[in-house]
């Protein structure tokens, strides 16, 4: 079983990963994430999608361990093919992800978190990076889009927890708040987010992720020439007309 649910609510997908104790990732886990954020992107009428986890033990406790020490070296690439597939298939959703970390979030599932586009963690969430300690090497080039290069190796070379406290001090999470609170405060964010045109938000995330690592100049010219694009759809005009007009706008999807 892969243990992986798809709800949805008015715009807003909920991706819950349901498989205890510990919600570790199995290969088959990995390649149904994938699967899953991959299916998301056929769904014209989804604007946002909600990434958590059930159980109070961790959001995710990285790779299932037995599962590695069974497996040989020589499977090891087409191992870490579905494995950079998954994590490809989050970041490069069409529509916004927001991770609502419930837990530690452990290797493998800090960088599930990293590669969502916001982090929302309850108080009880902790981040690490303990591939140290396991004999594996990873997670570095999605952490470090996040956080300094010192923090960086300081999780990769103690493999010791961040509190979600220490992980908001340092920018890897946006907020953080009460056990109790972390579902409705994802939840009024995407809200807040599904309201929007799609056609924004798909066009605004490409351009987000194409600019990431270009120089400023560069990178500005490009989200011009997004912004250029959509000035031809109905939406953002009609986006234009509602703020003059001081009226909720009507989106068409087109």
């Amino acid at each position: 079983m892969t243990e992986l649910y798809l709800e949805t609510f008015d715009k807003i997908a909920v991706v819950t990963l349901d498989a205890p104790p510990v919600n570790a990732l199995t290969l088959a886990r990995y390649a149904a994430i994938g699967h899953m954020f991959d299916s998301i992107n056929d769904m014209k009428d989804i604007n946002v999608v909600i990434f958590t986890a059930k159980g109070s033990k961790a959001f995710c406790a990285g790779l299932e361990l037995r599962e590695f020490l069974a497996a040989t070296p020589e499977e090891d690439p087409e191992r870490a093919e579905v494995v950079r597939a998954t994590f490809k298939s989050i970041r490069h959703c069409k529509v916004p992800v927001i991770a609502a970390v419930n837990g530690p979030a452990l290797g493998a599932g800090s960088v599930l978190a990293s590669t969502s586009d916001i982090r929302i963690a309850s108080e009880k969430a902790t981040f690490s990076m303990p591939e140290i300690n396991v004999g594996r090497c990873g997670g570095g080039a999605h952490t470090g889009r996040l956080v300094s290069q010192g923090m960086l190796r300081l999780m990769a070379f103690t493999g010791e927890q961040m509190s979600a406290w220490e992980a908001h001090r340092v920018g890897f999470v946006e907020r953080v708040v009460p056990p109790r609170l972390l579902m409705p405060t994802a939840m009024d964010l995407a809200q807040v987010i599904a309201a929007k045109s799609r056609i924004g938000l798909v066009t605004m995330k490409e351009a987000l992720n194409r600019i990431e690592d270009v120089p400023v100049d560069e990178g500005y010219e490009v989200e011009q020439y997004y912004s250029t694009k959509l000035m031809l759809t109905e939406d953002a005009r009609e986006a234009t007309r509602a703020v003059v007009e001081k009226r909720a706008p009507v989106f068409k999807g087109r």
